[in-house]
């Protein structure tokens, strides 16, 4: 299993925010990119971008910052943030991404996920975000009326690999993640589930680890790893532990 740091960039900052609400911001650091080597170095095997830009505005806004973290760092990237056109797709995997996560584009446009799992495979993941099991878009301010389970199972049919399943109750709040409801929507979907939202200790990775099998493959780690109440190489060694 995968400890996956999180790089949330607005403005060209690294930030977090408290349960998606963006005038509760806290800037953890002024340089992405020495953030992004910071984790590579501590042993990090993949990171989690968010363009926290794209996300409100519909397209990708920050990839300049986005290229120089793929170019400085020696491990694959994966981003997501108000991705909605083939050709916003193809233009962050020609800079060296390595995924891309669709979000609302999954509720609002359905066909350009199954388009794009066609064209790039497994390169394509999408992130399921999630209020009361309800899910939500553009930017986590509008409800997409549809259930998590149940988009996770569309997303499946139209040849998803890879789902990102956040409580957004609990994102950046160092609440602890949801494990019952990531592992049911991975038991559901019968895809991989990276898990996020609210990683507080050690434990969590403990908990979920007992899911491995049922295709949770990996945990985001945000707010706990910056403010330090998370060591993210004792979580890592936990993580990919037998």
């Amino acid at each position: 299993m995968l400890i996956l740091p999180a790089i949330d960039i607005r403005g060209g900052k690294c930030v977090r925010l408290f349960k998606g609400d963006f005038t509760r911001e806290t800037i953890f650091s002024e340089q992405p990119v020495q953030t992004a080597q910071k984790w590579a170095d501590m042993g990090a095997k993949y990171l989690h971008i968010v363009d926290l830009d794209g996300a409100l505005a519909g397209v990708s806004k920050n990839l300049p910052v986005i290229k120089q973290i793929v170019d400085t760092t020696d491990i694959p990237v994966e981003l997501g943030g108000g991705i909605r056109t083939i050709d916003n797709i193809e233009s962050i995997l020609q800079i060296g991404v390595s995924r891309v996560i669709l979000g609302s584009a999954a509720v609002q446009n359905p066909q350009l996920v199954t388009d794009a799992c066609r064209l790039f495979g497994d390169r394509i993941a999408v992130g399921i975000d999630a209020k009361d099991g309800i899910v939500a878009v553009e930017g986590w301010g509008v409800s997409g009326n549809v259930h998590a389970v149940e988009l996770a199972r569309r997303m499946a049919l139209a040849g998803v690999k890879n789902i990102i399943y956040t409580d957004i109750s609990r994102d950046g709040t160092l609440l602890g993640i949801n494990v019952q409801a990531t592992a049911n929507l991975a038991k559901s979907s019968r895809v991989n589930v990276i898990a996020s939202g609210g990683l507080s200790s050690l434990d969590e990775i403990g908990e979920l680890k007992k899911y491995e099998k049922d295709g949770i493959v990996g945990i985001i780690a945000g707010k706990a790893i910056y403010t330090g109440a998370l060591d993210l190489k004792a979580a890592i060694e936990i993580a990919e532990g037998e």
